[in-house]
């Protein structure tokens, strides 16, 4: 078929040996799929190609096996334990894996013994990898800081959250850290192609037909995650029915359909995803962009966030961004807010988009927000200044009122609204400093016009009764 990405039949030419992190082995056809067609050196391993590619540093320090301690992170499915084993096995050294979700002190104690005695009565290196260290907590993690002082172990570590919050810092100290990122459409493709040829990992011993708009398919809904896509592919081949005359097994983009039902996201409630997704939705709105707002809530709904959460960050957006030059985005952001306790999800989604279109095409102005900033960081850092007499609860009119002696020189505080305009020009600071400059963006534009009037009546005010 000319749709036909993949078309392979198997062979009984292939090379019934592998090699992983300990050495030639032979695959077992019980283990899944994605657990089959982990890579066999580093040729073999699939993408990541900013820190393993020709001349890069990881590759270096592999090749030249000139490191001590490592940190892998990155989302689910992108190589991590892969890489690891890959390394052991380059650098000729045993391989202990270990979990932070079921290991414990003692495992980890004997894990370390073990690799003690490797070292001292046959010179041997051990590599000791612990998947999802995050999951360790302090007390855990420290037990490994002596040993991987003393050499005892070659310690590498794998998580799906940021090493520099979840990870004690002495350990991240002693550790080189890289990032893996999600496999591109590209990487995965290959992966397919590998699932589908190879005839001893994977199915190159039956006749695959892969139409291209399934293979896309489960590229994109897979989402960067290799795990996802394989374990996918391999159910659409076991529940699929070989053709009765040709022997034929077909994936079409129904059948593609069927194997993975939900697009996987990676998203998670307290890690770099959450963040870093509510950092481009609050940035997208701060630079106008109606769509990519859009976008990264839909992300968020799609994936579960709070949408508490979501629209607490779209009150503080309509005032910290917005502001002044358009004081009708708070309350269209508190009105979202109160709309969405009320009715909840799947509806609140529209609210929600209505107040960060509102947000993200409105005039933006910061200055209320770095008014109150500069002010704090006057009280902080500064003379607290004294209420001056006239500001007081017991104002110096009061006293002239109550038969009291008001001083001379004293300022006295004028009721405003006697004034026939609203406004009678007076100190409200002792140091007349200025914290609020509006832009002349929006609305603020005539807040501008208006404070620099009454602005102009008080210098010309204080320069009179000079």
């Amino acid at each position: 078929m000319e749709d036909d990405l993949f078309n392979e039949s198997g062979g009984d030419d292939a090379d019934e040996s592998g090699t992983g992190a300990s050495g030639p082995h032979k695959v077992d056809p019980t283990m899944p799929l994605a657990a089959r067609m982990r890579p066999r050196n580093l040729d073999e391993y699939v993408g990541q190609k900013h820190i393993l590619g020709e001349g890069k540093l990881l590759r270096r320090a592999i090749e030249a096996d000139r490191f001590t301690s490592l940190i892998f992170y990155g989302p689910p499915g992108v190589g991590k334990t892969s890489l690891a084993e890959l390394i052991a096995q380059r650098t000729e050294s045993r391989f202990i894996n270990l979990s932070g979700v079921e290991s414990n002190v003692a495992e980890i104690r004997k894990a370390v013994e073990g690799a003690r005695q490797f070292q001292r009565t046959r010179n041997e290196i051990t590599t000791l990898f612990v998947d999802e260290i995050h999951r360790f907590n302090k007390s855990q993690q420290d037990v490994l800081l002596p040993h991987i002082e003393r050499g005892t172990v070659r310690f590498i570590g794998a998580t799906t959250h940021n090493p520099y919050f979840y990870i004690n810092s002495p350990l991240v100290s002693r550790s080189q850290v890289f990032q893996l990122e999600p496999l591109t459409e590209e990487d995965l493709l290959e992966l397919l192609n590998a699932a589908v040829s190879d005839p001893e990992r994977g199915f190159g011993k039956k006749e695959i037909t892969l139409h291209s708009d399934a293979a896309a398919h489960l590229v994109t809904m897979c989402d960067g995650d290799a795990r996802k896509l394989l374990t996918s592919f391999e159910l659409a081949i076991l529940t699929t029915d070989p053709d009765e005359e040709t022997g034929e097994t077909l994936i079409d983009l129904e059948v593609a359909e069927d194997s993975i039902q939900r697009k996987s996201v990676v998203y998670d409630a307290d890690g770099d995803a959450h963040y870093d997704t509510i950092s481009a939705f609050i940035k997208s709105m701060r630079g106008c962009d109606p769509d990519a707002a859009l976008y990264w809530l839909a992300k968020m709904l799609y994936a579960g966030e709070d949408i508490r959460f979501i629209a607490r960050r779209l009150v503080i957006s309509a005032s910290e961004d917005v502001g002044m030059a358009d004081s009708n985005a708070l309350r269209v952001a508190v009105a979202a807010q109160q709309a969405v306790e009320f009715i909840g999800m799947p509806e609140a989604r529209v609210p929600l988009a209505h107040a960060t279109v509102y947000i993200a095409t409105a005039p933006k102005s910061n200055r209320a927000y770095a008014g109150i900033n500069a002010a704090l960081a006057d009280v902080k850092d500064g003379r607290t200044l004294a209420v001056p007499p006239h500001l007081r609860t017991r104002s110096n009119k009061k006293i002239g009122e109550e038969g009291g002696t008001i001083k001379e020189g004293e300022a006295v505080y004028h009721y405003g609204h006697d004034a026939e305009d609203g406004y009678s020009p007076q100190a409200y600071l002792p140091e007349g400093k200025r914290y609020y400059e509006p832009s002349q963006n929006g609305l603020e534009q005539r807040v501008a016009e208006r404070l620099d009037h009454w602005r102009a009546r008080f210098e010309e005010s204080r320069k009179g009764s000079q």
